[in-house]
């Protein structure tokens, strides 16, 4: 039985250690970063070595690809993609901005399911605000939540017709926040009805999406003391009871500066809180047992949404990636 956590690797070949811990420790999934990539034959490789340590062909292999600053797989193997925000800027209309969404969505989609990889951390729902810290910026769709939550619901569709899983993040918002929570501790100040109207919005519209990613954010106005993360007034309150989502919940990296305290106890926090899944990025292997220590095995509910998420994978659309790319280069040059 897989543990519920996710956990990173040092580099771009599976250590011998680093087998030997994944085969121990059981984690439900791996996520990669650049520090892993170095060609399409590489990582493939990396990925196929991966669920044979496993013994899992369906082990699911996480990403960050989400265009513009975000974007693990880069040039000159892949393509650059456009950041979240330029698809508002070169739509006519939103209609238009949505199928460029969904198109640079599957096309990413089909650059990942090549190599082996079947989630991917997008879309970014965060409807960044007037004064806040750039960690959003432009991996935000718009400013307003309406538009965010259709063309995130765009590229996420786009992934799905690929067979690749999206993580809609940061919930319940990260586009308020005015630090930084890879190195501190955002804190809200918004009132609950702000904050409904404006950074709820774009989840509670994608809360049937299978995975969701949290934010390392205090929202004062619900529980003033602990970030979304760890705890159980945000998850439980807003997140599955207000914003209506029953799918996959993950945490964002428990690394992150944003937390304090021993990083098990991070994990038995996050998990008490009603996390599903805890994350842990850095690769660091001295970290990743401490996670692995702290994390549940996935059962009952937590594994039903796991299950369920991971049957959407089997369901592929027919795609020609060079009309899609003839389709989505010609959309791009038509609004420069």
């Amino acid at each position: 039985m897989a543990r519920a956590f996710i956990c990173g690797l040092a580099g771009a070949r599976l250590a011998p250690e680093e087998k030997a811990f994944l085969r121990d420790a059981r984690p439900w999934g791996v996520i990669l970063f650049r520090r892993n990539v170095e060609s399409r034959s590489q990582l493939r490789d990396l990925t196929d070595v991966l669920r044979e340590a496993l013994g899992d062909d369906r082990l699911p292999i996480l990403v960050d690809q989400e265009g513009g600053r975000v974007q693990r797989l880069a040039p000159p193997e892949w393509r650059a993609y456009p950041s979240a925000a330029s698809y508002e800027r070169l739509g006519a209309d939103l209609e238009t901005a949505a199928r460029l969404a969904f198109l640079g969505a599957r096309l990413m989609a089909h650059d990942l399911r090549e190599v082996g990889l079947t989630i991917d951390c997008l879309p970014v729902l965060d409807t960044p605000q007037r004064g806040a810290h750039q960690v959003i910026g432009d991996r935000g769709y718009s400013g307003d939540p309406a538009r965010v939550a259709r063309l995130g619901r765009a590229a996420a569709d786009g992934l799905l017709a690929s067979g690749v899983l999206p993580v809609m993040k940061h919930i319940p918002g990260h586009g308020r926040a005015a630090a930084d929570s890879h190195f501190e501790l955002p804190r809200v100040a918004a009132s609950l009805q702000a904050l409904r109207d404006a950074d709820f919005a774009p989840f509670a519209a994608n809360a049937d999406l299978p995975i969701a990613m949290t934010a390392h954010v205090v929202f004062e106005a619900i529980d003033p003391e602990r970030p979304a993360s760890l705890s159980p007034e945000v998850i439980g309150k807003i997140v599955r009871a207000e914003i209506g989502f029953d799918g996959l919940l993950m945490t964002d990296d428990l690394s992150m500066q944003a937390l304090s305290g021993d990083i098990r106890e991070r994990a038995e926090s996050a998990s008490a809180a009603g996390c599903d899944l805890v994350l842990h990025c850095n690769g660091e292997l001295s970290e990743a047992r401490r996670v692995a220590e702290g994390a549940p095995l996935l059962a009952g509910k937590s594994l039903e949404r796991a299950d369920r998420a991971l049957r959407l994978l089997e369901r592929v659309e027919a795609f020609n990636p060079v009309d899609g790319e003839r389709e989505f280069n010609a959309a791009l040059a038509s609004v420069a």
